[in-house]
């Protein structure tokens, strides 16, 4: 099973990997609106780089997720 049936089978069957997979899609749409300004304010740049961690972090937790899913099979 390759990692895209992994994923598309924990997103129809895992409640967390769900909430995740949708908060990470969320603050990949914010990053893209920060990402469309022309200047960013300071509290913007804060904003953008907090973003960024906790987008990472939740792609972390699905990868890892989905790592833990494919040991179980």
């Amino acid at each position: 099973m390759d990692e895209k049936e992994i994923r598309e089978r924990l997103l129809r069957e895992d409640v967390e990997f769900k909430r995740i997979f949708e908060e990470h899609r969320r603050q990949d749409e914010q990053l893209a609106a920060l990402r469309n300004k022309s200047l960013l304010t300071d509290q913007e740049k804060f904003e953008e780089s907090e973003l960024k961690k906790r987008k990472l972090a939740l792609k972390d937790k699905m990868y890892q997720m989905m790592s833990d899913y494919r040991k179980s099979l």
